[in-house]
């Protein structure tokens, strides 16, 4: 039961001659932990997540993980070109006419205001009118 879960992920890994899946390592730690089944399951998606952020794990695709150190720069790197390329950037028609719509749905008439501002005036007067009629 000791070390942090980080580090009895990296203890696992490094005993592996190759990368594992994540159920195996959370199955490692859970052991060595001793936790309940209860308690592994509020902690798994807390350890997942500290795994991602961590840089000595990578992810490398269909839920299996190895030590960064083990891998080359260009094998476990992303590049983000790739990500957005197929994003279609070339119609900038198509985002005038969004704005367009969005101005049409979002933006308040200024002529509707002043009549609105014109009304409160109204309904002002006719209450002090009421008020003094109540009054006399």
């Amino acid at each position: 039961m000791q070390g942090s879960m980080l580090e009895l992920a990296h203890e696992f890994l490094d005993s592996k001659p190759k990368s594992v899946t994540f159920k195996q390592i959370w199955a490692y730690v859970v052991k060595q932990k001793g936790f309940s089944e209860e308690e592994a399951n509020k902690k798994v998606s807390s350890f997942y997540t500290s795994l991602l952020l961590d840089g000595r794990f990578v992810t490398l695709g269909e839920n299996k993980w190895d030590l960064r150190s083990r891998h080359t720069f260009d094998k476990v790197h992303i590049d983000m070109k790739d990500v957005y390329s197929d994003m279609d950037t070339s119609d900038s028609d198509s985002e005038e006419v969004e704005e367009e719509e969005y101005n049409k749905t979002f933006a308040e008439p200024v002529e509707e205001e002043r009549s609105d501002f014109g009304q409160d005036e109204e309904d002002e007067d006719d209450s002090s009118k009421e008020e003094e009629a109540l009054n006399s």
